[in-house]
């Protein structure tokens, strides 16, 4: 995986109403596949567009991928006065579109990134989307709240001593990355994790994580938009899980797939809440196959984006 500092020179920052996001426009060196079209990727908590950066180096070998690190993540700004809210980061989502000039999206979203997409989807349900969603692909989200299994991290964050913990920045670090070892399936790369700490506590992040734990709970409050949306949503739905989640069951993505109309299910054993960091190129072609039977166009699987060689920088 790129390191941070690389991923960092990979995008730049944009100027929003909601505050300073970072972003990253991966296009194909050569001409795009004829009607792939682009990818607008969502990422989870507490992570950031990072934790997509080897998967999306390899979709953007045939399509355009546009990530950015939601507000109060990764190197986008940490404001000690926004709200959190799944409505403010879709209210992102959809401005870092227009930037970028994206009319037709696929999204691709992973854990909070999840409930950003489904009220999107809710959103265009309305007609109040400005641009058309091509498919989507939802990844370890704890869509119905009351079967995920928040760490003891998280409900420590979600509790009542969640701001006196984050000022302990020695003791936050600890059970960080105590607590996010654990959702791996596979274990993370020496130092990987320890890279995800120092972007989230960046300027000031360690003390907004009370903050932006809140899309938990508003997952229990927005239920009937977000579920209700998505049992009438009609468009493709790819839900991809890693199997051996302890956070986000398996039995989530089942009832998901089940609950979901056209939905289609893969779920990768051995990987844990964080597929794209794990296993990137089984994950990656899973998903680009989807999107490419979408389409109707060529796709690839996966021996033919190994065969390609290493991720560039």
């Amino acid at each position: 995986m790129s390191t941070p500092a690389q991923w960092l020179a990979r995008g730049r920052h944009l100027e929003l109403a909601d505050g300073r996001i970072f972003a990253v426009d991966l296009v194909p060196r050569e001409p795009r596949t004829p009607g792939a079209g682009p990818v607008l990727i969502l990422h989870g908590y507490p992570v950031s567009s990072w934790s997509f950066a080897d998967a999306a180096e390899l979709l953007a070998r045939e399509r355009r991928v546009v990530l950015f690190d939601l507000l109060g993540f990764g190197f986008s700004a940490k404001p000690a006065d926004a709200a959190y809210s799944v409505f403010e980061h879709a209210d992102v989502a959809i401005a870092v579109a227009r930037t970028f000039g994206l009319s037709r999206v696929h999204i691709w979203a992973h854990d909070m990134g999840a409930s950003v997409a489904t009220e999107l989807v809710a959103r265009r349900e309305r007609g109040l989307l400005p641009f058309e969603i091509a498919s989507l692909a939802l990844m370890n989200g704890g869509i119905y709240v009351e079967m995920s299994r928040p760490t003891l991290g998280q409900r420590m964050l979600m509790s009542r001593a969640g701001p006196a913990l984050s000022r302990l920045a020695g003791r936050s670090r600890t059970i960080f990355l105590s607590q996010m070892r654990r959702t791996f399936g596979r274990q993370p790369a020496p130092g990987q994790l320890e890279s995800i700490w120092a972007m989230q506590s960046r300027d000031d992040g360690v003390f907004r994580m009370p903050a932006t734990i809140r899309f938990m709970q508003e997952r229990a409050r927005f239920r009937r938009r977000w579920i209700g949306a998505l049992r009438r949503i009609d468009l493709p739905v790819l839900v991809g899980w890693g199997a051996s989640d302890p956070v986000t069951p398996l039995a989530v993505a089942e009832r998901l797939a089940r609950e979901t109309p056209g939905s289609e299910l893969v779920a990768w054993p051995g990987l844990g809440h964080y597929p794209q960091v794990e296993d990137p190129p089984q994950v990656a072609a899973a998903v680009a196959a989807f999107m490419t039977r979408v389409e109707g166009v060529p796709g690839k699987d996966r021996a033919a984006l190994d065969a390609e060689g290493p991720i560039g920088d």
